[in-house]
């Protein structure tokens, strides 16, 4: 069995003394501490500094609270917590809204030091380079130095890039901007050092390795060439932008978007050519049975779908972590969850029928059953009203003995044969921790155990998240060929993903074959941090991101003659109306100003460092 990385941090904390005193006991570092010198020359210490700084990973998108819910995905459920601050465009350099420490600029500075400072002492290792140790620590820590300055980079755009480690003898520690083109460059040259540091390496699950660096090479080369960093294209489309005077921080005011488009499709490739994804080789769709535990089986990294994940976070039970607790921070509440991020009708309503045709709430068969018939990936992403689920706790398990999601209101006899209102034990109006309910009606099952045996409430999963999955390449390089014209290419890659999950080939060409894969990887992709960045670099937020968030409202009307006193979805009994609610503006008002394309520099750091320059919109 393989191991996982575990991130335990450094038991021994490295201590940086500089007492002049000559007696011998304070010269000696406290118990449980050893100084940075005997770090370097161990390579045991060595590797423990190095996998502390996958630290900064934090839990992935398993956080209690999701950037799935900052996009046209989900709603975050609980007040309070500066979401609304960038779904309704209030963010400002003093007030930014959430960011947790995976994407906050002074947390990623933080773990660049610290990136740095493992570069600097592993180029000239102090240890016995047996079976290429330092060499591999060296491509593990220049991975991460590329993946952090990512992270940054499609937040902020441009920023001072980290190469080397500062000291109390700097003649200055304020740096400019680099120019967005600058800072691709560097973490593509990053990137090629650790893919050649860690060819052939067998690493443990978690830790970086070549095709980690080859895939992080390939999102950070198709985001280049999208049009928001194409400066011409995206002024075009954006006042703001066109006003902005530093355009060379957000993206490229001169060469070739063809150019880029042909450095990213060569990038993903690579990645296509090394490794090869989880039943992507089909020449026909596959059942809705298989294709629906095959996108389970991906999500959940089991069974084959271990394929897929190219750079993980793991989780172990024994190890309880927030990213262990996924199913409890958004189970329903009728399971004694919290229902954090639920799915927005705009996201259920993009998933297709089986056959391959849009769902459309003006076709009266489409709207009276929307739920039946849906393409199979809907079935393994959602809980939605009468959703078969786990058993009950044994307290509410005579309330609901199937074990099926309930989100509407339904018409029940009492025990004098009258009709009675009972409320879906999944709502706000339940009689099991209301306040945890769902504000759209839906829950997320993916990335959720679904053993009927495991209970969310109160056990730690084990289920990794994706940080980079072989998908994504495919994504990107049938985006890169659609860039370049050459929608055969493009389509043969994108069928490949829709036969994996039980869809007809498309024959599209152009423009539409670019909506395509908008709606392909919105699906196929849903809830891994993806849609926050796609719509944005695409551009399409304004018409996505703009909108209000949305759910169902659901009744089951009891039909006449029939004897049902405890609820359970059955269409036999019950006839059921379906009307799609926009949420209230009190809870969540959503609107796109341009912006949101970028973060803003938080005033504390533009009042540390004055050479830095504002990003657009938030200039003044």
């Amino acid at each position: 069995m393989m191991k996982n990385i575990k991130y335990l941090g450094l038991a021994l904390t490295i201590s940086f003394l500089n007492f002049s005193c000559d007696e011998e006991f304070l010269n000696a570092p406290p118990q449980g501490e050893v100084s940075e010198s005997a770090v370097w020359t161990d390579a045991g210490l060595a590797e423990a500094f190095v996998t502390d700084l996958y630290i900064g990973l934090g839990q992935g998108g398993f956080s209690e609270q999701a950037l799935a819910s900052l996009t046209d995905e989900a709603i975050f459920t609980h007040p309070g917590r500066n979401i609304t601050t960038i779904t309704e465009a209030r963010s400002n350099p003093q007030e930014p809204g959430w960011m947790d420490y995976t994407r906050n600029w002074p947390d990623l500075y933080s773990n660049l030091r610290a990136t740095n400072i493992a570069i600097d002492n592993l180029s000239t290792p102090l240890f016995d380079n047996d079976g290429g140790i330092a060499d591999r620590l060296l491509g593990e820590a220049s991975f991460m130095r590329a993946y952090f300055h990512h992270q940054l980079l499609r937040n902020f755009g441009g920023i001072p890039i980290a190469d080397k480690t500062f000291t109390l003898d700097e003649e200055t520690y304020e740096l400019p901007r680099n120019t967005y083109e600058e800072v691709v460059d560097f973490i593509i040259a990053d990137l090629d050092k650790a893919a050649t540091l860690l060819a052939g390496k067998d690493l443990v699950r978690g830790r970086a390795n070549e095709i980690a660096a080859l895939a992080l090479k390939s999102r950070v080369l198709i985001y280049a060439a999208s049009d928001l960093h194409d400066m011409s294209t995206a002024s075009s489309k954006s006042p703001v932008i066109s006003s902005y005077q530093n355009k060379e921080l957000i993206g490229y005011s001169s060469g070739s978007q063809t150019e880029r488009y042909q450095a990213a499709a060569a990038a993903a490739k690579a990645v296509l050519d090394k490794a090869s994804g989880n039943m992507l080789d089909l020449s026909a769709p596959l059942s809705p049975e298989e294709a629906i535990q095959t996108y389970m089986n991906n999500s959940l990294s089991r069974n084959g779908g271990e394929k897929e994940m190219i750079f993980g976070r793991y989780f172990l039970a024994q190890k309880p972590e927030t990213g262990g607790r996924h199913g409890l921070h958004n189970g329903p509440n009728g399971y004694n969850n919290w229902a954090g991020n639920t799915p927005v009708q705009l996201l259920i309503d993009d998933y297709q029928m089986m056959d391959g045709s849009d769902f459309d709430w003006d076709d009266e068969e489409h709207a009276s059953a929307p739920y039946e018939d849906r393409e199979p990936r809907f079935y393994a992403t959602f809980l939605y009203e009468g959703a078969p689920w786990k058993p009950r706790s044994s307290a509410n398990q005579a309330r609901d003995p199937l074990g099926q999601i309930q989100t509407g209101t339904y018409e029940v006899l009492n025990g004098e044969g009258q009709k009675v209102t009972h409320f879906g034990l999944d709502t706000r109006n339940s009689p099991i921790e209301d306040w945890n309910g769902s504000y759209t009606g839906y829950y997320i099952r993916k990335f959720v155990e679904p053993d009927p045996n495991f209970v969310d409430q109160n056990t730690w999963q084990e289920i990794p998240w994706p940080n980079i999955r072989f998908t994504e390449a495919v994504f990107n390089y049938a985006e890169a060929n659609i860039g370049l014209g050459n929608d055969e290419e493009a389509r043969t890659y994108l069928n490949k993903i829709r036969f994996r999950a039980g869809l007809p080939a498309v024959t599209a060409s152009g423009e539409e074959l670019m909506e395509v894969l908008i709606n392909e990887k919105r699906k196929e992709m849903v809830n891994e941090e993806q849609r926050y960045y796609d719509a944005r670099r695409w551009m399409i937020a304004p018409d996505t991101f703009g909108r209000q968030a949305n759910g169902i409202n659901i009744v089951g009307t009891l039909k006449s003659g029939k004897d049902v006193t405890i609820y359970s979805y059955n269409t036999e009994n019950y006839d059921y109306s379906y009307e799609v609610i926009n949420i209230d503006p009190g809870k969540e008002n959503r609107l796109w100003l341009d912006k949101m394309y970028f973060m803003p520099i938080n005033f504390d750091e533009m009042q540390r460092n004055r050479e830095l320059i504002q990003n657009p919109g938030y200039e003044d």
